[in-house]
């Protein structure tokens, strides 16, 4: 007897939704039984029947009396069965993509501006806000599920919108979340030691990275980077760039730090790849003033600068560092420190960083998730604790930092950015960098 498509499976059980989660399964629906880090949906399989799943996508069978289609990978099942699902709703819609270790949402930022400016509705998906329709969506990963993805492409094109600028991960790749999606253009900003608790190397990150671009139509790509040059060999007809590009020539870029030219360097450069004119570009760039959590001032009358950023990885915490040094003569503070349960290798790389392009490190509490803060401080320090102030309070760390700045110091707050709540051991709390240090600021000041 033949085997069962799983396109024969979807259409033969006509579910009324897709769901892998089943705190959001709604009646009627298909349910993928998805093997997470943290739970197996086999596992979960009679709680969506309870909640009245129709049928079961799954890896092994299991002792549920639903119908059941065995795949070799339920996340590779996901993409197919969701585009087709929502009726392949990115065909209607342009799609540019930006991939990288650090600078994908200030790209992104950048390159919906673009469009924006030349007359196309866009839809935005980064890890800092979501856009559908022009309005603000619920956030989630930098690259949502197969089948959040695919709901989010279909809301997109009901809501109006003709074109959409999305961050492309290298996590997503690995995991199928982007299986069938084309890239009109497809951005690389760099490559640096991040994820490393997932990839295991930097060769199979590389590699993630580099499968992207077998669904892009066009390839732009900054050789200023190794992994760019290496990238760009491999891509004959990738355009790309560096820091000396010209494709800013006549353009007010607001947004400060070297790092963030290049940033719009990929962005106009992606735009004039979809054949957008001169005038659109220069009007879009031109129109992003800042991009929440990344270089951003905090402004309460105080006589020092204050900068929050989501640097997070030794890169990105190093050309933050160098950039933050022009905005004033004195001391530069840095509070920092580095995230749980992630890469523990770039841990040490980060200290070292800081402690040599700052004047002074404070040495904090980033989001510890499961992991014991003092045991991650000790990584970051290395072995030189006595080369930071070590405050694991992360509250009390950005407080002492304030407190001690004087005119024509400059303060960075790193790591988290705009990330409104902070993960710990026993869950999320609020916890939003830039409102602390509004709070304090205006405390200092007063």
């Amino acid at each position: 007897m033949p085997t069962e498509t799983l396109g024969e499976f979807v259409g033969r059980l006509a579910p009324t939704d897709l769901a892998y989660d089943t705190r959001a399964l709604a009646p009627g629906a298909l349910f993928f039984c998805v093997r997470g880090s943290r739970a197996d949906g086999h596992e979960l399989a009679p709680l969506a029947a309870r909640r009245g799943a129709v049928g079961l996508v799954v890896e092994r069978p299991v002792p549920v009396p639903l119908p059941q289609l065995v795949v070799p990978d339920t996340r590779a099942a996901m993409a197919p069965a969701a585009a087709a699902f929502f009726g392949h709703p990115q065909d209607r819609l342009l799609t540019a993509a930006v991939t990288g270790t650090n600078g994908k949402t200030t790209t992104a930022f950048l390159l919906r501006a673009i469009l924006t400016a030349a007359g196309r509705s866009t839809g935005l998906l980064t890890n800092i806000e979501r856009r559908v329709g022009g309005e603000s969506a619920p956030l989630g990963l930098n690259t949502p599920e197969a089948i959040d993805l695919q709901r989010l492409f279909r809301q997109m094109v009901d809501r109006g919108d003709d074109a959409c600028v999305m961050e492309a991960t290298s996590i997503a790749q690995a995991q199928h979340r982007l299986d069938g999606v084309r890239f009109d253009v497809l951005v690389f900003t760099n490559l640096t030691q991040d994820h490393l608790d997932f990839h295991g190397t930097m060769e199979a990150y590389y590699a993630a990275k580099r499968a992207l671009f077998e669904q892009a139509e066009h390839a732009v790509v900054n050789v200023g980077d190794e992994y760019g040059r290496r990238l760009a060999r491999e891509l004959p007809g990738a355009t790309t760039f560096d820091a000396s590009s010209d494709a800013l020539d006549g353009v007010e870029l607001r947004l400060r730090g070297e790092f963030n030219r290049l940033n719009a360097i990929g962005a106009a450069l992606a735009a004039r790849a979809l054949g957008i004119d001169t005038e659109a570009i220069r009007r879009g760039i031109e129109s992003v003033q800042g991009v929440p959590g990344r270089f951003e001032s905090i402004e309460e009358g105080q006589p020092f600068a204050v900068v929050v950023d989501y640097a997070h990885t030794p890169d990105s915490l190093a050309n933050v560092l160098r950039a933050a040094r022009t905005l004033g003569r004195g001391r530069l503070t840095v509070v920092f420190g580095a995230g749980g349960d992630r890469d523990r290798a770039k841990r040490p790389a980060m200290g070292r960083v800081a402690r040599e392009l700052a004047d002074r490190a404070i040495l904090t509490s980033d989001n510890p998730r499961s992991e014991a803060p003092e045991a991650i401080a000790a990584e970051v320090a290395g072995g030189h604790p006595a080369a930071y102030t070590i405050e694991l309070d992360r509250r009390a760390a950005i407080e002492l930092a304030l407190a001690e700045a004087e005119p024509g110091d400059v303060v960075v707050v790193a790591g988290r950015g705009a990330e409104p709540e902070q993960e710990l051991a026993t869950g999320k709390v609020p916890f939003d960098d830039r409102e602390v240090v509004r709070a304090l600021l205006r405390r200092v000041v007063g």
